[in-house]
Protein backbone atom coordinates (compact mmCIF):
# COMPACT_ATOMS: atom_id res chain seq x y z
CA UNK A 1 0.00 0.00 0.00
CA UNK A 2 1.44 3.36 -1.12
CA UNK A 3 0.79 6.03 1.54
CA UNK A 4 -0.41 9.84 0.63
CA UNK A 5 1.95 11.94 2.24
CA UNK A 6 1.24 15.97 2.73
CA UNK A 7 4.09 17.82 3.84
CA UNK A 8 2.60 20.65 5.53
CA UNK A 9 5.29 24.25 6.50
CA UNK A 10 3.76 26.60 8.98
CA UNK A 11 5.30 29.95 7.94
CA UNK A 12 5.32 31.54 11.25
CA UNK A 13 7.37 33.39 13.43
CA UNK A 14 10.11 31.94 15.10
CA UNK A 15 10.11 29.71 17.84
CA UNK A 16 5.99 29.58 17.38
CA UNK A 17 4.55 32.41 19.01
CA UNK A 18 7.68 32.55 21.68
CA UNK A 19 9.29 35.52 19.52
CA UNK A 20 8.03 37.82 17.04
CA UNK A 21 10.92 37.47 14.79
CA UNK A 22 11.17 35.89 11.08
CA UNK A 23 14.85 35.05 11.09
CA UNK A 24 13.57 31.69 10.60
CA UNK A 25 11.14 32.26 7.79
CA UNK A 26 13.83 34.17 5.90
CA UNK A 27 16.84 31.90 6.32
CA UNK A 28 15.35 28.86 6.47
CA UNK A 29 12.69 28.62 3.87
CA UNK A 30 15.03 29.05 1.07
CA UNK A 31 17.20 25.74 2.61
CA UNK A 32 14.05 23.72 3.27
CA UNK A 33 13.04 24.25 -0.58
CA UNK A 34 16.18 23.34 -1.47
CA UNK A 35 15.74 19.80 0.08
CA UNK A 36 12.34 19.26 -1.35
CA UNK A 37 13.10 20.03 -4.97
CA UNK A 38 16.34 17.44 -4.63
CA UNK A 39 13.40 15.07 -3.81
CA UNK A 40 10.86 16.72 -6.23
CA UNK A 41 8.24 17.25 -3.69
CA UNK A 42 5.41 19.85 -3.79
CA UNK A 43 4.08 20.32 -0.46
CA UNK A 44 1.80 22.94 1.46
CA UNK A 45 3.05 26.21 2.48
CA UNK A 46 0.59 27.76 5.75
CA UNK A 47 1.46 31.54 5.80
CA UNK A 48 0.69 33.64 8.91
CA UNK A 49 -0.81 37.01 7.50
CA UNK A 50 1.72 39.01 8.94
CA UNK A 51 4.33 36.78 7.40
CA UNK A 52 3.07 37.10 4.22
CA UNK A 53 2.26 40.83 4.41
CA UNK A 54 6.63 41.50 5.75
CA UNK A 55 7.93 38.69 3.25
CA UNK A 56 6.01 38.34 0.07
CA UNK A 57 9.40 37.07 -1.56
CA UNK A 58 9.38 34.07 0.47
CA UNK A 59 5.75 33.39 -0.68
CA UNK A 60 6.62 34.21 -4.10
CA UNK A 61 9.77 31.80 -3.85
CA UNK A 62 7.14 28.92 -2.66
CA UNK A 63 5.16 29.57 -5.28
CA UNK A 64 8.03 29.51 -7.91
CA UNK A 65 9.22 26.31 -6.60
CA UNK A 66 5.56 24.59 -7.11
CA UNK A 67 4.40 24.68 -3.57
CA UNK A 68 0.72 25.72 -2.55
CA UNK A 69 0.43 28.23 -0.54
CA UNK A 70 -2.44 28.16 2.64
CA UNK A 71 -2.96 30.32 5.25
CA UNK A 72 -2.41 30.00 9.05
CA UNK A 73 -4.32 32.74 10.77
CA UNK A 74 -3.21 36.47 11.13
CA UNK A 75 -1.07 36.54 13.74
CA UNK A 76 -0.64 33.05 14.98
CA UNK A 77 -3.21 33.19 17.10
CA UNK A 78 -5.44 30.75 18.81
CA UNK A 79 -8.40 30.43 16.99
CA UNK A 80 -10.00 26.93 18.29
CA UNK A 81 -10.28 25.69 21.50
CA UNK A 82 -6.76 25.16 23.38
CA UNK A 83 -5.41 21.86 24.30
CA UNK A 84 -2.65 22.82 26.03
CA UNK A 85 -2.23 25.83 28.14
CA UNK A 86 0.50 28.62 26.66
CA UNK A 87 1.35 31.25 28.75
CA UNK A 88 0.45 34.68 27.68
CA UNK A 89 -2.02 33.38 24.98
CA UNK A 90 -5.78 33.80 24.89
CA UNK A 91 -8.12 32.32 23.07
CA UNK A 92 -10.67 33.88 20.63
CA UNK A 93 -13.96 34.16 21.17
CA UNK A 94 -16.23 32.29 19.16
CA UNK A 95 -17.61 35.38 17.44
CA UNK A 96 -14.57 36.86 16.77
CA UNK A 97 -13.69 33.75 14.61
CA UNK A 98 -14.82 34.45 11.36
CA UNK A 99 -13.82 37.97 10.82
CA UNK A 100 -10.06 37.20 12.23
CA UNK A 101 -9.86 34.24 9.82
CA UNK A 102 -11.49 36.93 6.29
CA UNK A 103 -8.83 39.28 7.17
CA UNK A 104 -5.96 36.72 7.50
CA UNK A 105 -7.55 34.93 4.14
CA UNK A 106 -7.58 38.13 2.38
CA UNK A 107 -3.79 38.99 3.26
CA UNK A 108 -2.37 35.88 2.26
CA UNK A 109 -4.82 35.73 -0.69
CA UNK A 110 -3.90 39.26 -1.86
CA UNK A 111 -0.17 38.46 -1.61
CA UNK A 112 -0.40 35.14 -2.68
CA UNK A 113 -2.40 36.47 -5.76
CA UNK A 114 -4.78 33.25 -6.06
CA UNK A 115 -7.47 32.43 -3.71
CA UNK A 116 -6.65 30.26 -0.64
CA UNK A 117 -7.59 26.98 -0.18
CA UNK A 118 -6.34 24.64 2.35
CA UNK A 119 -5.93 26.05 6.38
CA UNK A 120 -4.32 24.84 8.95
CA UNK A 121 -4.68 25.90 13.11
CA UNK A 122 -2.03 27.53 15.41
CA UNK A 123 -0.64 24.26 17.51
CA UNK A 124 -3.42 22.61 16.19
CA UNK A 125 -6.18 24.16 18.36
CA UNK A 126 -8.85 24.19 15.90
CA UNK A 127 -12.88 24.38 16.94
CA UNK A 128 -16.48 23.98 15.73
CA UNK A 129 -16.25 27.91 14.76
CA UNK A 130 -13.20 27.95 13.35
CA UNK A 131 -14.19 25.17 10.68
CA UNK A 132 -17.54 26.90 10.18
CA UNK A 133 -16.14 29.90 9.13
CA UNK A 134 -13.91 28.26 6.68
CA UNK A 135 -16.62 26.51 5.13
CA UNK A 136 -18.27 29.84 4.68
CA UNK A 137 -15.36 31.42 3.34
CA UNK A 138 -14.76 28.65 0.72
CA UNK A 139 -11.72 26.25 1.87
CA UNK A 140 -11.65 23.10 0.32
CA UNK A 141 -9.12 21.66 3.57
CA UNK A 142 -8.17 21.90 6.74
CA UNK A 143 -5.16 20.57 8.53
CA UNK A 144 -5.69 20.84 11.70
CA UNK A 145 -7.33 17.91 13.51
CA UNK A 146 -4.26 16.65 15.91
CA UNK A 147 -5.28 12.98 15.85
CA UNK A 148 -2.99 12.65 19.13
CA UNK A 149 -5.72 14.50 20.86
CA UNK A 150 -9.10 13.20 19.47
CA UNK A 151 -7.76 10.28 18.59
CA UNK A 152 -10.80 8.93 16.64
CA UNK A 153 -10.46 10.09 12.80
CA UNK A 154 -7.63 7.97 11.04
CA UNK A 155 -8.30 9.18 7.98
CA UNK A 156 -9.59 12.88 6.43
CA UNK A 157 -13.55 13.28 6.57
CA UNK A 158 -15.81 16.00 6.17
CA UNK A 159 -17.08 17.30 9.50
CA UNK A 160 -20.48 18.41 10.97
CA UNK A 161 -21.23 21.96 11.27
CA UNK A 162 -22.02 20.80 14.72
CA UNK A 163 -19.00 19.38 15.90
CA UNK A 164 -16.11 19.44 13.42
CA UNK A 165 -14.65 15.94 15.32
CA UNK A 166 -17.23 13.78 14.12
CA UNK A 167 -18.49 13.37 10.10
CA UNK A 168 -20.95 15.45 8.50
CA UNK A 169 -22.00 16.93 5.79
CA UNK A 170 -19.95 19.84 5.25
CA UNK A 171 -17.98 20.21 1.99
CA UNK A 172 -14.57 21.36 3.24
CA UNK A 173 -12.25 18.32 3.88
CA UNK A 174 -10.62 18.00 7.31
CA UNK A 175 -7.08 16.19 7.55
CA UNK A 176 -5.53 14.72 10.13
CA UNK A 177 -2.47 15.14 11.84
CA UNK A 178 -0.17 11.95 11.87
CA UNK A 179 0.19 10.57 15.32
CA UNK A 180 1.54 7.10 16.56
CA UNK A 181 -2.11 5.34 17.82
CA UNK A 182 -0.22 1.85 18.17
CA UNK A 183 1.37 3.35 20.97
CA UNK A 184 0.46 3.43 24.70
CA UNK A 185 0.79 7.04 25.99
CA UNK A 186 1.89 8.44 29.21
CA UNK A 187 1.27 12.09 28.51
CA UNK A 188 -1.96 13.55 29.99
CA UNK A 189 -2.57 15.01 25.97
CA UNK A 190 -1.00 12.43 24.22
CA UNK A 191 1.54 14.24 23.09
CA UNK A 192 4.43 11.53 23.17
CA UNK A 193 2.05 9.96 19.76
CA UNK A 194 2.50 13.00 18.04
CA UNK A 195 5.41 12.68 15.31
CA UNK A 196 6.68 17.14 15.85
CA UNK A 197 9.46 17.16 16.77
CA UNK A 198 10.87 13.61 16.49
CA UNK A 199 12.57 13.91 12.95
CA UNK A 200 15.01 16.34 14.74
CA UNK A 201 14.96 15.83 18.58
CA UNK A 202 14.94 11.71 18.06
CA UNK A 203 15.80 11.89 14.16
CA UNK A 204 14.61 10.50 10.91
CA UNK A 205 14.66 7.05 11.97
CA UNK A 206 12.85 7.29 15.23
CA UNK A 207 10.10 8.96 13.29
CA UNK A 208 10.24 6.07 10.60
CA UNK A 209 9.38 3.42 13.30
CA UNK A 210 6.33 5.13 14.25
CA UNK A 211 5.08 5.91 10.62
CA UNK A 212 5.69 2.32 10.26
CA UNK A 213 3.59 1.51 13.03
CA UNK A 214 0.53 3.55 11.63
CA UNK A 215 1.04 1.76 7.91
CA UNK A 216 0.68 -1.80 9.37
CA UNK A 217 -2.55 -0.62 11.44
CA UNK A 218 -4.12 1.27 8.32
CA UNK A 219 -3.41 -1.98 6.17
CA UNK A 220 -4.93 -3.89 9.08
CA UNK A 221 -7.89 -1.68 9.05
CA UNK A 222 -8.05 -1.86 5.11
CA UNK A 223 -8.01 2.35 5.40
CA UNK A 224 -6.08 4.51 3.32
CA UNK A 225 -3.15 5.70 4.46
CA UNK A 226 -2.85 9.93 4.52
CA UNK A 227 -0.04 11.13 6.55
CA UNK A 228 -0.10 14.33 6.98
CA UNK A 229 2.91 16.01 8.76
CA UNK A 230 3.63 19.62 10.33
CA UNK A 231 6.65 21.40 10.66
CA UNK A 232 8.19 25.01 10.55
CA UNK A 233 11.29 27.06 8.03
CA UNK A 234 12.55 28.22 11.86
CA UNK A 235 13.54 24.64 12.36
CA UNK A 236 15.77 24.91 9.54
CA UNK A 237 18.07 27.68 10.95
CA UNK A 238 19.69 27.98 14.19
CA UNK A 239 17.36 29.10 16.80
CA UNK A 240 18.96 30.51 20.00
CA UNK A 241 19.61 27.56 22.56
CA UNK A 242 18.95 29.58 25.64
CA UNK A 243 16.68 32.70 26.72
CA UNK A 244 15.49 34.92 24.21
CA UNK A 245 14.98 38.62 25.33
CA UNK A 246 13.28 41.27 23.19
CA UNK A 247 10.67 43.91 24.59
CA UNK A 248 10.20 44.07 28.42
CA UNK A 249 10.98 40.36 29.05
CA UNK A 250 12.88 36.99 28.14
CA UNK A 251 11.14 33.84 27.53
CA UNK A 252 12.91 30.39 27.77
CA UNK A 253 11.35 27.56 25.61
CA UNK A 254 11.56 24.12 26.78
CA UNK A 255 14.34 22.47 25.15
CA UNK A 256 12.71 20.18 22.84
CA UNK A 257 11.47 22.66 21.14
CA UNK A 258 14.66 24.20 19.83
CA UNK A 259 16.79 21.48 19.52
CA UNK A 260 18.74 20.62 16.65
CA UNK A 261 17.43 23.01 14.73
CA UNK A 262 19.22 24.15 11.62
CA UNK A 263 21.94 21.51 10.02
CA UNK A 264 20.80 18.84 12.02
CA UNK A 265 17.24 19.11 10.88
CA UNK A 266 17.78 19.55 7.73
CA UNK A 267 19.99 16.17 7.39
CA UNK A 268 17.12 14.63 8.94
CA UNK A 269 14.03 16.28 6.68
CA UNK A 270 16.22 14.50 3.97
CA UNK A 271 16.86 11.48 5.13
CA UNK A 272 13.16 11.16 6.25
CA UNK A 273 12.30 12.26 2.99
CA UNK A 274 14.44 8.98 1.52
CA UNK A 275 12.39 6.62 3.11
CA UNK A 276 9.28 7.60 2.94
CA UNK A 277 10.31 7.48 -1.26
CA UNK A 278 11.19 3.76 -0.10
CA UNK A 279 7.62 3.35 0.94
CA UNK A 280 6.53 4.02 -2.21
CA UNK A 281 4.84 7.62 -0.53
CA UNK A 282 2.76 9.49 -2.84
CA UNK A 283 3.44 13.28 -1.85
CA UNK A 284 0.35 15.46 -2.13
CA UNK A 285 -0.53 18.74 -1.49
CA UNK A 286 -3.95 19.77 0.87
CA UNK A 287 -5.60 20.90 -2.05
CA UNK A 288 -4.45 18.37 -3.70
CA UNK A 289 -5.75 15.42 -1.45
CA UNK A 290 -8.99 17.54 -1.44
CA UNK A 291 -9.61 17.60 -4.99
CA UNK A 292 -8.34 13.67 -5.11
CA UNK A 293 -11.26 13.14 -2.44
CA UNK A 294 -13.82 14.90 -4.56
CA UNK A 295 -13.06 13.28 -7.56
CA UNK A 296 -13.67 9.59 -5.82
CA UNK A 297 -17.15 10.80 -4.07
Amino acid sequence: MSPTVILGFDMETDVGSWTPFYEGLVHGAPKLLEVLARHGISSTFFFVGEAAQKHPEIVRMALDAGHEIGCHTLYHETVGDEIIPIPGIRTLLPEEVHHRLEVATDIVEQVAGRKMLSFRAPRLFGSTAMVNALEDLGYAADASYPLYFYKDRLVPYHPSREDWTTEGDLQILEIPNFADMTIDTADEYGRDRDQWPLFRTEGADALMVHIDNMLRLYEQEGLPAVLCFYMHPWEFHEMPQGPIHYGEGTVIPDPFIVKNTGAIALKELDRLLAALKERDAVFQTCEGVAESRLRTE
